[in-house]
C-alpha cells in the first residue's frame, strides 16, 4: 500500500486571527505532519509575487529562499511563507511524511483569494477546511501593529487605514487590506458554497482565548487524530512589539537590512538584541474614536456573517 504524502486538511486563515497558534498546536501532535513552509500559498493562482507592490516584493525576496533547492534538501529549517507556483514543487513539501494520519498546511491567503476554494476542491475534494475568525476591528488593529513592528508604516492608525482605503488595487500584498481582510462574509461563503458543511470547521479567536485546550481537542478530532495527546497550549505566538524607533525599523525593512541582520544571527543572539529595537511592556490600546470608525465599516458584514456561520457575534458589535 502506497503511503499518502499529500495534504488532507487546510487551515485557510483569516490573517491575524490565530493561525500561527493553530500551527503550533498541530506541529506538536505526533500524528500530524505540517508543511515546513507555514504558508506555501499554492492554491491561490490570483496571489503571485509578480503582482505584489515593490514594498512586499522586497520583503518576500529578503527571505532568501530558493524554493527548488529548499525542497531538494532535508527542509529542516522552517520558513514563515513562500508562494509556490508548481504542483510538483508543492508536493515535495510533504516528502518527509512518515506515518502521520493528518497532513496539512496553513496559508492565510486562501481565505482572501477569490479562487482558492475551487482550486483546493479540484485537487482534494475530500479535504478538511479549517478557518479562524476574529472581531474584525481587533483584527485590523493587530494587522496595523504588525505592520508598525515590521517597518511597513509609521503613520497613526486612522491615517494608515484611510490611506489604504484610497488604494484602488486591493490585491494581496498590494494594499495592506486592513478592512478588506475583515469583511468575512463573502470570503467564508466561497468555501461553504464549495465544500460540504461537514468538511468545514470554523473557530473564533474568542474561543481560542477562552479555552485553547478545548479548541485543540476539537481541531484534532476534526482532522481524525488522537485528542488526548499532551500539547503545550500556552505558547505565545507572533506577539506584537512596538519599535523604539518606527522610522529606523521602516528604514531597515525597506533597505532589506533588517532581514539580513536577523538572518545572519542565531536565534539565541536574535533574542538578546531585539530589546535594543523593540519596547517592553503593554501595547497601546486603540482609541474609542478609531474603534467606532472601524465598527461603522464592519457592522453590516458582522451581522450577515453571524447568520452565515450560525454563531452569535453580538459581542463583536459592542
Amino acid at each position: 500500500m502506497q503511503l499518502n504524502k499529500e495534504p488532507n486538511f487546510f487551515v485557510i486563515g483569516a490573517a491575524k486571527c490565530g493561525t500561527t497558534t493553530l500551527y503550533d498546536f498541530l506541529e506538536q501532535h505526533p500524528d500530524v505532519y505540517m508543511s515546513p513552509i507555514k504558508e506555501p500559498h499554492f492554491f491561490c493562482s490570483d496571489i503571485r509575487i509578480e503582482n505584489f507592490s515593490d514594498e512586499y516584493k522586497k520583503y518576500v525576496f529578503s527571505r532568501g529562499i530558493n524554493i527548488h533547492e529548499y525542497v531538494a534538501g532535508n527542509m529542516s529549517k522552517k520558513y514563515w511563507e513562500w508562494y509556490v507556483e508548481d504542483f510538483e514543487t508543492y508536493l515535495k513539501l510533504f516528502k518527509n511524511v512518515k506515518d502521520e494520519k493528518a497532513i496539512g498546511e496553513i496559508s492565510n491567503g486562501y481565505l482572501f483569494s477569490s479562487v482558492s476554494a475551487q482550486e483546493i476542491k479540484s485537487k482534494y475534494p475530500q479535504a478538511k477546511i479549517i478557518m479562524i475568525l476574529r472581531n474584525p476591528v481587533s483584527r485590523a488593529y493587530s494587522h496595523y501593529l504588525a505592520n508598525v513592528r515590521d517597518g511597513r508604516t509609521t503613520l497613526p492608525l486612522r491615517q494608515e487605514i484611510e490611506a489604504d482605503l484610497l488604494k484602488t488595487n486591493k490585491g494581496w500584498c498590494v494594499a495592506h487590506n486592513y478592512v478588506e481582510m475583515g469583511l468575512y462574509y463573502e470570503q467564508v461563503k466561497r468555501f461553504l458554497d464549495t465544500f460540504p458543511k461537514e468538511q468545514v470547521l470554523i473557530f473564533l479567536n474568542d474561543d481560542l482565548k477562552s479555552d485553547a485546550a478545548a479548541i485543540g481537542e476539537k481541531l484534532f478530532s476534526f482532522i481524525g487524530v488522537n485528542t488526548t495527546t499532551t500539547i503545550n497550549y500556552s505558547n505565545k505566538q507572533n506577539e506584537a512589539k512596538m519599535p523604539k524607533s518606527a522610522g529606523l525599523i521602516k528604514y531597515l525593512t525597506q533597505t532589506g537590512l533588517k532581514r539580513k541582520i536577523f538572518r545572519a544571527l542565531p536565534d539565541s543572539i536574535q533574542t538578546k538584541i531585539k530589546p535594543y529595537f523593540f519596547k517592553e511592556g503593554k501595547i497601546p490600546k486603540m482609541s474609542e474614536e478609531d474603534k467606532q470608525l472601524l465598527m461603522s465599516i464592519f457592522k453590516e458584514d458582522i451581522e450577515i456573517t453571524q447568520t452565515l456561520i450560525n454563531r452569535d457575534l453580538r459581542t463583536w458589535l459592542k
